[in-house]
């Protein structure tokens, strides 16, 4: 069966996957304030953002790009990402300072990461989703790398400042259980079953 693909994400990270997967897609965004949702689960929290992202996605489109035209299903992949540290969830870092903060405290230590993909047939309306979730572990990160780190700035645009696969934090990852792309962003296995399922 064709189909068109729509990620949801400005994420670069997220991009990669769907390519490295196989996929061709159109980019759209969300624009959403993320700040205004909040949950006490991080699994409920991913799954009400993706739900968000997806919405305004769908809202900001016209009904005639909805239909997709002829048989072809259009499919708009949506996703979220939080980081637990302690028990405490984190998102984005709004500050350096913050950034700082929790960079350091996963030198030497660990941290959760739980990411939903959410897939919607905009089709038919038929909406499929689900949560994946992985830890971290780190040897301890020199405060000269974490410095150079957050004066580059990208660890402000991810979730918990957490880049796994920034060549500046890469060699102090001592090990990851579950998998690398849960903690980029998009978890493959979770993505390729929700695709079918929605179709």
């Amino acid at each position: 069966m064709s189909f068109q693909i729509i990620l949801g994400s400005a994420s670069m990270a997220r991009r990669q996957i769907l390519a490295d997967m196989g996929y061709e897609f159109t980019i759209m965004t969300a624009d959403i304030d993320e700040k205004s949702i909040r949950m006490d689960k991080p699994e409920e929290l991913v799954m009400v953002l993706a739900e968000a992202k997806a919405d305004a996605i769908i809202s900001r489109m016209q009904s005639s790009e909805l239909d997709g035209g002829g048989d072809q299903a259009t499919l708009l992949i949506t996703a979220d990402t939080v980081v637990v540290y302690e028990g405490i969830i984190r998102e984005k870092p709004p500050s350096k300072e913050e950034a700082w903060e929790f960079i350091k405290g996963y030198s030497g230590g660990q941290a959760g990461v739980i990411g939903s993909v959410l897939v919607t047939n905009l089709k038919t309306g038929k909406r499929r989703g689900g949560w994946c979730s992985a830890e971290v572990y780190f040897h301890v990160i020199p405060d000269e790398i974490i410095g150079n780190l957050i004066e580059e700035g990208t660890t402000l645009n991810v979730a918990g400042g957490l880049m796994l696969e920034h060549p500046m934090i890469s060699p102090f990852v001592e090990a990851v259980i579950g998998t690398t792309d849960t903690v980029m962003g998009l978890p493959k296995e979770l993505t390729e079953k929700l695709i079918h399922e929605a179709l």
